[in-house]
Order: structure tokens, then sequence, then C-alpha cells
């Protein structure tokens, strides 16, 4: 499993989710397998979020999209505050306890 993890400052949860939300059915094509969202305790205008895939190249690829399609323009991404931080993370280990 390979993780697409992305984090950057918003403005407004509530228009934030609501365009994730949007973004749905792209998430599913591109070959999102699950994903999270995660705020810190201490930031509530920071999100983190975590998209699952089955290989390393459809992250990259979803990476690509959102940088080329979403974050290029305010409407597309509305209550972005700044530059998303990217991450494509390997699974090498872990244990369900």
């Amino acid at each position: 499993m390979t993780t697409l993890q992305i984090e950057h400052p918003i403005s407004d949860f509530g228009t934030w989710s609501a365009a994730f939300a949007r973004f749905a059915p792209a998430r599913k094509q591109g070959g999102v397998l699950a994903s999270r969202i995660l705020r810190p305790e201490d930031d509530p205008a920071y999100v983190v979020i975590e998209l699952d895939f089955a290989d390393v190249e459809h992250a990259a690829s979803f990476e690509r999209f959102l940088r080329q399609k979403v974050w290029a323009s305010p409407s597309t991404s509305p209550a972005l505050a700044g530059e998303p931080k990217t991450r494509i993370l390997s699974l090498v280990g872990g244990s369900t306890a």
C-alpha cells in the first residue's frame, strides 16, 4: 500500500470540506482506496489528508492531478490558505495492536 499525504493551512473548514467532498468521484477514478482527514488539536486552520493507493504510480498520478487541476485555481480549491505539502509514503511494517 502507498499513501499520498497532503497537508496545508485552510481558511474555513466547512468550505474546504465541501470542496473535498465534490472531488469524491475524481478520487475514486484516480485509484484512491481509502482516505483520512486529520486536524491538529492545536490548529483548527490546518488539515492533513491521507489517501491510500495500491501503488506509487497511482499516488504520483493523483498528486499531479491535484497540482495541475485542483490547486492551480482558487475556484477549485476554496479555503486553501497556503501551498500544499505532499509526500508519497510506502508501508514498510505495522501492527494492528
